[in-house]
Parts: C-alpha cells; structure tokens; sequence
C-alpha cells in the first residue's frame, strides 16, 4: 500500500447528499464522499452499490436528482471543470480502424492543455504499437491506451471506472502499478472505483466503501481495520444436552467506545459477533474476556462483513 500523503489538502472532489432515482429504482441514496488534492482514493463496493453511477454524475453523463457535486472548489456544471479530468470508461470504445496515432490528434482538440510530448511517451512506456490499428489490441493494451491518452492533457484529477474490470491478474497488476507510479510522480489525485479488495491494499491512500447508493466507510485501511474486529465463542454445553448461549461482554453497552454490532451469527458450533467501534486502536488481538475472544479481520473480511446482510441469531 503507498505512503499517505503527509499533509491533509484541500478537496478536488466533493459530493453531498448525492441522489439518483431512475423511475422507482433509487441508485444514490444520499451519496457522500471527499477526494484530496494528491491522494489516490479508492471507491470499493459491489457490482450494483452506485460506483458507476456516481462518475456517471461527476463526468456529466448522468444529472443527479438531488445533491450537489463540486470540483475544485466549484460547482461541477459546465464543461470547464471537467476539462480538468481524466478520465478511463470502464468499457473502451475506441474507433477500431484508428490507430494510437490518429487517436492522439483526434483527442487533442478537445483539450486545450493537450501535450503530444507526454503522449508518444506514454505510448512508448506503456509499449503499445503505435501505427497498429486499435482492433487489434488486447483488453490490456486498450486499458493503456486510455490511460495514455487520459494523462496527455496533464489532468489534475483521474478518474477510473473499474478501468481493470475483464484484465487477467497480470495486467490488471500493471495497469494498477502504472496508476500508483504516475500519482507518486505527479502528485496527481486519482479517484478509482472497484469491487476488488487486492486494487485497494495496492493503490488506495484512503478509501470509501459504498453500499446500496450510500457511503459506508471513508477513511484509510489502516483505520478501518483498527476499528473491526470479531469476537468468536463456543457454544457451551451444560451437561443436560442444552446448548447455552454466553451473553455478549458487558464493554459492548459502553457509551464512551460507541460500539456497533454487524454481524451476530451461530455456525458450525460457535458463535461469531462482528463489531465496529469509532475509537481507533481501542480492541486488542487476543484479548480474552470470559468466554469470547477478539480477532482481527482482513479487510476483505471487513469488506464483506459491512455489505452483507446482516444475519441474526
């Protein structure tokens, strides 16, 4: 996971109660989220939880039914803003008779800031042929394109719509270290959506996790993971044949700790409690408390705890 960036910037992106309602199906429920100047942000959710939709809204694609959406401290309407953005699809729908050459001067008009230096680089690092015609290219090699031909205007934010969805493990691997590499260098905010928990742990500075249309989680991993953790304890057996049910440890009912209860399951004859707390750093591995014990959750394990639903004993 890259370093966090070490001072707290100001937002490039911000949106506020972010609705989208497509006849009675409702894809934003009242959507936040902040992106700083400088960070890659990783937005994790499943397929369905509002990812695309929302950079649908940011990129003007789709209008929101309510909410607001800022960028760089003003409001997004308008195509100024964006022409401050770069911006990967999720599906790459190029032109399959052109080649990365022609493709370049096409994009160029469109962005005032275009710079065709930075783009034959581009092109050349990212190994692509470039009088090859684009019908030709691999998944891979068209997610690269789109890269290169995203960076070439100097965007000051990247935005990435599950840009590795279909790339085998390899490439996705190297789509993601050119993404990191490229922020690191350029100090570039990048905002990224996925439903793969190893783009996270590889890419993100911060995260947000969304679910149902509404955010969930915004923060780093690492306080993410500090603040979950399950609580595991046998079902007991008193010698009659019942099966006694230990009651949960009385520190739940702490007003000060804030604690939340997700997940309360019975399987395979244990008893399985997943809590958050708002308090970082304030449960400890291996702490035994009569009859429970905590354990600490990888952040799959997390993921999947705070978007499933929830079941109850």
């Amino acid at each position: 996971m890259p370093a966090i960036p070490p001072t707290v910037a100001e937002p490039v992106l911000e949106i506020q109660g972010l609705v989208k309602r497509y006849g009675n199906v409702e894809a934003l429920s009242g959507l936040n989220l902040t992106v700083r100047r400088g960070e890659v942000y990783g937005f994790l959710g499943r397929n369905g939880a509002g990812k695309s939709t929302t950079i649908r809204s940011i990129m003007g694609i789709t209008k929101p039914t309510a909410g607001s959406i800022t960028l760089f401290g003003q409001s997004a309407a308008g195509v100024a803003p964006r022409q401050r953005i770069g911006y990967v699809a999720q599906e790459q729908n190029f032109y399959g008779w052109m080649t990365p050459t022609s493709l370049g001067r096409f994009v160029s008009g469109f962005y005032p800031s275009w710079d065709d230096t930075t783009y034959q680089t581009l092109v050349r690092d990212m190994e692509l042929p470039r009088d090859r015609k684009v019908r030709t290219f691999s998944g891979g090699m068209k997610v690269k394109l789109a890269l290169a031909l995203a960076l070439a205007h100097h965007p000051e934010l990247l935005v990435l719509d599950e840009p590795t969805a279909g790339l085998d493990p390899v490439a996705r691997h190297e789509f993601l270290e050119m993404v990191r590499d490229q922020a690191e260098r350029s100090g570039r905010t990048t905002f990224f959506s996925t439903h793969l928990i190893d783009e996270i742990e590889l890419a993100a500075h911060r995260v947000g996790i969304v679910d149902g249309g509404r955010t969930l989680y915004e923060g780093t991993v690492h306080e993410l993971e500090s603040r979950m953790r399950s609580l595991r304890c046998r079902h007991l057996d008193d010698g009659s044949g019942l099966v006694l049910q230990p009651p949960l440890p009385a520190f739940l009912n702490d007003p000060d700790h804030s604690w939340r209860i997700l997940q309360d399951r019975a399987r395979g004859g244990e008893r399985q409690v997943v809590v958050e707390t708002a308090h970082d750093g304030s449960i400890h591995d291996g702490l035994e408390l009569g009859d429970w014990v905590f354990e600490a959750l990888p952040l799959e394990k997390i993921f999947i705890e705070m978007v499933r639903k929830p079941l109850r004993r």
